[in-house]
């Protein structure tokens, strides 16, 4: 099982949305409940349990290659999409200059008939950190479920040399 996926911003914006509301009425809350005296602690709770929706909304947010099927989940709802809709992977620049890992789909309701599976930054150096490294595994992982599947790869030649030289990734023998 790998976890890919990318929150698009109307997402990002719901979760920032609830999470801020679940803050605001937990604050109220505790001030309507213990006077004006707990506002700081009717925050510090808000804060706390807004937090919390956060991380569990982001947490769910996700797809999810199987060796079944891909899961495209929301904290609504889960959709399997079958292996045979996936004709092909790409590794290109997208239209805001980062790296996209994306399967071209046949058939569906998908934008623009593709399911982007990552988004990076140009890789200009070697691994230095934890989002780095994280980021690494998962093209790894990806890399590794689609050679399973037979599904074809392209990588632009700039893509597949910084992989190479700068995080030890080899492009893909046929």
């Amino acid at each position: 099982m790998v976890r890919a996926g990318v929150v698009p911003g109307r997402r990002i914006a719901l979760y920032i949305g609830i999470g801020l509301l679940v803050a605001v009425l937990l604050c109220l809350l505790v001030v309507a409940v213990f006077g004006l005296s707990r506002v700081f602690t009717g925050a510090l709770a808000g804060v706390v349990a807004g937090g919390a929706v956060l991380v569990a909304l982001f947490a769910r947010d996700a797809i999810v290659l199987t060796d079944g099927a891909i899961y495209l989940r929301t904290p609504w709802r889960e959709t399997p999409l079958d292996w045979e809709r996936v004709v092909a992977g790409r590794f290109t620049l997208d239209d805001r200059e980062r790296w996209s890992l994306a399967l071209d789909l046949a058939g569906g309701d998908e934008q623009h008939g593709e399911l982007v599976l990552l988004s990076i930054p140009p890789v200009a150096g070697p691994v230095s950190g934890a989002y780095d490294l994280r980021k690494r595994e998962q093209v790894n992982e990806i890399r590794e479920m689609l050679r399973r599947k037979k599904i074809p790869v392209t990588l632009l030649p700039e893509i597949a040399a910084a992989l190479s030289t700068h995080w030890k990734i080899a492009p893909p023998t046929r």
